[in-house]
């Protein structure tokens, strides 16, 4: 079965609020087993609308409307939607009476608009409003099955969990089978060299579909199926995982969609390990990312944002002479990345600490190109490992690369 989400209301387009009802319908949906095809956002205005209903009913078997349900004169979806049925409109007394006792209640006068938003198109099933006024609608003609939901979050989610799921589930869904999702993430590898090493997988997926997804410093792929129990769906995704994890396992840190950072707090956690972190040009974005992880203070001890050579020297023992000077390496370098990162662990007395050191633009620095970064990690017992990193982006990619990297790194390390 496929749908289309139809979200009303001039405010969206405008980029007044967020259309986060689309989001929340598709998932939901995704569960019945009705697959979501397009999304379309349109204003208040009655003529787009119904040409937005009527591309919708060519494409869908299922039109689900968001918003334009409420009193005002802008509140156009009802009125839309029995026109290009043809069917006419009427009170339903129910929530008629329920909008008059709110008013009663309040000692408040009800303006009549208030009426409409009792409104209901004829041969329509109503959706009771918990938590609003304005009665939802559910319906089908000539084949086409239309629900329309209030626009406010708060109103619309209720009325789609108890009462728009049960009217599908009673009216549409005979045969439908529920879509069941996994998520796996990787570090360490760009979403185009980990879409080379699945392609054939890609290209000939089927029943089970893969779907990457980039983010800055790392990948998400989707693994979704179809299935009568979530039983059945895993035994299907778990065959799929398994070809990936022999593919990939270097770079899949969870089948679960977490962060790399909130994995590396748990298992830093259970191992009993103490992590701590020397920034430069990433300014205490990697202490900020660790920090925000509920738990991170069993294992975090703390961080130095040092930014200057000065308070390299003085707060890190880092050598002047390592710094500045003819024949220095300098700040941005293999050699100050180390010293940072193992006077970070002996400072702290952390099992391991971070360095970090680079270049992260505008500009260049010690005649050094912008994208430059060295990191390194020292852990108690091994030898410190470093690594130069040649970015690009802007500053801010520039940043969060880094901070990136380093976790993966971490993370592997912890493997």
């Amino acid at each position: 079965m496929k749908a289309e989400i139809v979200a009303v209301g001039t405010e969206l387009l405008l980029g007044q609020i967020v259309n986060t009802n689309a989001q929340f319908l598709s998932r939901e949906l995704a569960a019945l087993g009705i697959d979501v095809y397009y999304q379309t956002v349109v204003g208040d205005n009655l003529q787009r609308l119904r040409q937005a209903i009527e591309i919708a009913r060519e494409r869908a078997d299922l039109v689900l409307f968001t918003g334009g349900i409420g009193p005002t004169q802008d509140d156009l979806t009802k009125d839309a939607l029995a026109s290009y049925l043809g069917r006419t409109l009427h009170i339903h007394a129910p929530s008629m009476d329920k909008i008059e006792r709110m008013f009663l209640s309040r000692g408040a006068h009800m303006v009549e608009s208030n009426r409409r938003q009792a409104l209901m198109i004829d041969g329509s099933d109503p959706l009771p409003n918990e938590t609003g006024l304005a009665v939802g609608n559910a319906l089908i003609h000539d084949g086409t099955a239309y629900m329309l939901l209030p626009g406010p979050p708060k109103e619309m989610k209720p009325m789609f969990e108890h009462e728009g799921k049960r009217w599908l589930q009673q009216r549409l869904l005979t045969n439908e089978m529920p879509l069941f999702s996994r998520m796996l993430k990787f570090a360490g590898i760009g979403e185009s060299s980990l879409e080379a090493k699945l392609i054939d997988l890609i290209e000939g997926q089927s029943d089970t579909t893969i779907a990457p997804y980039a983010q800055e410093g790392e990948v998400t792929i989707r693994l979704s199926t179809k299935a009568r129990t979530e039983e059945e769906a895993s035994a299907k995704l778990d065959v799929l995982e398994t070809e990936i994890r022999g593919r990939l396992g270097a770079h899949l840190y969870a089948a679960e969609n977490v962060a790399i950072e909130q994995v590396i707090v748990e298992r830093m956690s259970a191992k009993g390990w103490t992590l701590s972190a020397a920034e430069s040009c990433t300014g205490g974005l990697l202490s900020e990312m660790i920090t925000a992880i509920p738990g991170s203070s069993r294992m975090f001890a703390g961080g130095i944002v040092c930014y200057s050579n000065a308070l390299k020297e003085q707060l890190l023992n880092v050598p002047h002479a390592m710094l500045e000077g003819e024949t220095a390496p300098g700040a941005v370098s293999a050699e100050t990345a180390q010293t940072m990162a193992e006077q970070m662990r002996t400072i702290a007395d952390t099992d391991l600490a971070v360095a970090i050191t680079g270049v992260a633009g505008p500009g260049a620095s010690e005649r050094k190109p912008v994208g430059l970064v060295y990191i390194a990690i020292a852990q108690k017992g091994e030898p410190t490992q470093v690594e130069k990193l040649q970015l690009s982006g802007g500053r801010e990619m520039i940043r969060l690369r880094t901070v990136k990297t380093v976790l993966y790194h971490l993370w592997r390390r912890l493997n």
